[in-house]
């Protein structure tokens, strides 16, 4: 027997499943952060993500990939320096400008999450094949090529 779905419910459903996929992302954030830090937001914790991957940045370009205002920004790098996760040195480019780097320890933990991650993943997704990931990871990607939005 063929089951027929029209163009509209498979719409709905993938709205629906990408629902899930949007309230277990911010969950696993959540849960990332604190690992990382007691402390730290979840909001913080994809900026430090970020400026380990791509520091040492100005706490002008963060705000401008994250579409945050200037003094959100502040207050949350200050936090993160608190925290003792985000250093600040002169900008050699410019003596008024400061950059931020991740510290070292704020690089080690997001390491250790990271692998925590990769672990799970493995243990939960031991039954999908590399050629079934390999496929979801193609559709995943293309889906998200599809919606990017010019400045992506």
């Amino acid at each position: 027997m063929t089951v027929t779905t029209s163009r509209a419910d498979a719409m709905r459903e993938l709205e629906s499943e990408v629902g899930v996929l949007i309230r277990r992302i911010r969950r696993v954030i959540g849960e990332r952060a604190r690992a990382v830090h007691p402390e730290l937001l979840p909001a913080s914790y994809l900026m430090l993500s970020y400026v380990r991957d791509n520091g040492p940045v100005r706490a002008s370009a963060i705000g401008q990939v994250f579409d945050i205002d200037k003094g959100a920004i502040s207050r949350q790098v200050q936090h993160l320096i608190d925290l003792g996760l985000l250093d600040r040195s002169p900008d050699p480019e410019d003596g008024r400008a400061t950059l931020l780097t991740a510290s070292e320890d704020a690089v080690q933990r997001l390491e250790q999450v990271a692998d925590d991650r990769r672990q799970h993943l493995a243990d939960r997704l031991g039954d999908w094949s590399a050629e079934e990931m390999a496929a979801f990871t193609a559709s995943l990607r293309r889906y998200n090529e599809a919606l990017n939005e010019p400045g992506d």
